[in-house]
């Protein structure tokens, strides 16, 4: 079978393993992970295979509970971050154009960064942090990438 160029899947066929073990449908918590954050969606009633344990569309509104869950924790640990980021920056005393000179990701990058517009690199993140926890570094960072306060 072919719908719109793809093949479909028989309903009794895991998409996610191809296992033929066939589906259960019950409610159970299902935990989502986001850049080392976990939240959990508690009673997500879905069709889940016997064989993985992967949760499908049960033709109920959970799908949608899910991925408005999803989209807010999302957002919120990207919020997050980008306010720790704003304020490590203050606290380290750089302009977002320094920042974005030492760290790289153009002159518009960190003004991007804290807004929650752009996701920095983990490198950036990292550097950050190792600055945070140890700011004498920063004039090394500095020389090394030979831009002046």
């Amino acid at each position: 079978m072919v719908a719109q160029g793809y093949s479909t899947v028989p309903d009794h066929i895991c998409p996610e393993c191809g296992s033929g073990a066939g589906f259960v449908f019950e409610a159970r918590d299902k935990a989502i992970v986001y850049k080392g954050h976990t939240a959990i969606i508690p009673m997500l009633a879905l069709r889940y295979c016997r064989a993985c344990g992967e949760g499908f569309d049960a033709g109920n509104a959970d799908m949608q509970r899910m991925a408005d869950t999803l989209q807010t924790f999302i957002r919120d640990i990207d919020a997050a971050q980008a306010a720790k980021l704003r304020a490590t920056r203050k606290r380290l005393g750089l302009k977002q154009a320094e920042a974005a000179a030492l760290f790289g990701g153009g002159v518009n990058a960190f003004s991007e960064y804290e807004r929650g517009i752009r996701q920095p690199s983990k490198s950036t993140l990292l550097l950050l942090q190792l600055l945070d926890r140890h700011p004498e570094l920063l004039a090394e960072v500095r020389q090394s990438a030979q831009v002046s306060a």
